[in-house]
């Protein structure tokens, strides 16, 4: 057995931290701490623009459900803070056989749920039984959209419990990205006993190891959480942590300015100046490992030609949205993965703006004319989406000029999901015709933005790839990527997978984000994930 090398990369990119008094700057993308070291006690209140679907980690795919999650379970793995690099967390160590076939996970000993039940290799065991195994008693608790999505059900073969400390992974072809998989949300760990003491309502009374346990939640409002003083791990130093909603980024600033609020999410870039000049506010900010797009559903007509998708591309000016929505805080997408990743194809050239050839496309296609379609807007601000009703109202404006006549729709959150990857659907696709969506890397590696959203496999219902494209050589590429560990193999793989992406155009990229995420200057040690996470555990506050 040996110590499985995993091939991934540390986001290195610059920062700026805005501070006031005489503080020192921080590291990049973390807030500046004070000499003194970590105080204990206090109650941070977090304002986010919209709320969390659920709090079961396995059932969910969106970022707010992860903001509460991620404070309330812990994985095997994590990601050190500010990086995408793998380190112990439940599992104090791992080998791999020499095959790479199977994972061996020991576990670390004394720790407890929540609930004061033992962690233990049957429980790791049934986290993710529940998402792969048709008959576990538990999985109609589903749909488990994420584990499907990632098509673990077809990498895990099966999963052992060696003794009560160990448990193994069975693989059924090597996985190159599989430790770092195991980081992410949807693999965290679930007291069993909750699970069965909650049954269906598992996702609004979630029991996990984390280092915050669930008080009270006020559905669009708040949700309250208090310390786990048992945690195994470092912090927390909070006593409480507050997730309060506030859907409108300027009342989110007013409301950090005013010092109701310590941490908030998704400032406007219009108040960024006013933040820079206020010695109480600190910005910290970091280039997203994020990719903003609009998907256009191929099942829809008359999305399913390849001269319409193209015709799209060519008529949409991205850099007018980026000067209205992102100002200096993004920059033009080109590919389905931003530059800040390995792999990345740098020769693609971009589609110009250019609605003549929109409209000879178009012509081509049997559409003179023209034609009427719908344009989905996220309800909620995103990283890699700041304010999708505006976005939306420019690409209307700019498509009404080539004839194509756009209605703008929305959902609440949950629903707006459910809807796209067509959960509910009698149709096999989405209800959208063109819709905007996103994504924020979850594991540093191109496996987690190219085959989840965009594979063949992906586009099955629930559908992570809501352009329901099904291109099969792009699929084999990316299915070959997977499974070798030869990382400039793998990388070699990607180009040629984001060349097809470009020419059959299933989305419009529209945009990577600089994620910045203002603070008081009394918190201290708060670090920008590059997967998106906002972690809690280290912060602490001056009293």
């Amino acid at each position: 057995m040996k110590r499985l090398a995993i091939f991934m990369i540390l986001l290195l990119a610059a920062a700026f931290v805005f501070a006031g008094g005489d503080e020192e700057q921080a590291p990049a993308g973390e807030s500046a701490m004070a000499s003194e070291g970590p105080q204990m006690g206090g109650v941070l209140v977090f304002a986010r623009s919209g709320d969390s679907v659920g709090l079961d980690p396995g059932r969910e795919t969106d970022g707010e459900s992860f903001y509460g999650s991620r404070q309330i379970f812990d994985t095997l793995v994590e990601f050190k803070p500010g990086t995408t690099e793998v380190q112990p967390a439940l599992a104090e160590s791992w080998e791999v056989s020499d095959d790479g076939l199977e994972f061996t996970f020991n576990l670390r000993p004394g720790v407890e749920f929540h609930d004061g039940t033992p962690l233990n290799a049957d429980a790791v065991k049934f986290s993710f039984d529940r998402q792969m195994d048709e008959n576990h008693p538990y999985y109609d608790h589903g749909p488990w959209k994420y584990f499907s999505g990632m098509g673990m059900g077809s990498i895990i073969d099966e999963i052992v419990v060696v003794d009560d400390l160990t448990v193994k992974f069975v693989l059924t072809a090597p996985e190159a990205p599989f430790v770092a998989n195991l980081a992410m949300d949807f693999a965290a760990i679930v007291s069993p006993t909750a699970v069965a003491l909650y049954d269906e309502e598992f996702s609004s009374n979630p029991v996990g190891t984390g280092p915050f346990k669930l008080v009270s939640w006020t559905k669009d409002d708040s949700i309250v959480l208090e310390a786990n003083k048992d945690y195994w791990g470092e912090g927390p130093y909070l006593d409480r942590l507050i997730l309060r909603v506030i859907p409108d980024a300027t009342a989110r600033y007013l409301a950090l300015k005013n010092g109701e609020v310590d941490v908030i999410d998704f400032p406007s870039a219009e108040d960024f100046e006013l933040m820079e000049e206020d010695p109480n506010i600190e910005l910290i900010q970091q280039p997203g490992l994020n990719v903003g797009y609009i998907a256009m559903n191929v099942d829809k007509e008359p999305f399913g030609d390849v001269r319409v998708r193209q015709a799209m591309n060519y008529a949409i000016n991205r850099q007018e949205i980026i000067d209205g929505v992102y100002g200096s805080a993004g920059q033009v997408a080109n590919n389905p993965i931003p530059p800040t990743i390995w792999s990345y194809n740098e020769d693609i050239e971009p589609y110009p703006y250019d609605p003549e050839k929109a409209r000879e496309l178009l012509a081509e296609a049997g559409y003179p004319n023209g034609f009427s379609t719908d344009l989905w807007a996220m309800p909620v601000a995103r990283p890699y989406n700041p304010n999708a009703r505006r976005i939306a109202e420019i690409v209307q404006a700019q498509l009404a000029e080539i004839g194509v006549e756009i209605e703008i729709v929305s959902y609440d959150w949950g629903t707006y999901l459910n809807k796209t990857d067509g959960t509910g659907s009698t149709t096999g696709t989405g209800e959208h015709s063109m819709a905007m969506l996103g994504w924020t890397g979850d594991n540093g590696d191109p496996d987690n933005f190219i085959y989840l959203l965009l594979s063949a496999d992906s586009a099955e219902i629930p559908a992570m790839n809501i352009s329901y494209w099904r291109n099969q050589e792009f699929t084999d590429l990316t299915l070959q990527a997977k499974r070798i560990y030869d990382q400039d193999a793998r990388a070699e793989l990607y180009r040629e997978a984001q060349v097809i992406f470009h020419e059959e155009a299933p989305w419009v990229p529209i945009a990577h984000s600089v994620v910045t995420v203002p603070v008081r200057t009394n918190v201290h040690n708060f670090v920008i994930y590059p997967t998106g996470s906002r972690v809690f555990q280290r912060v602490w506050i001056d009293q």
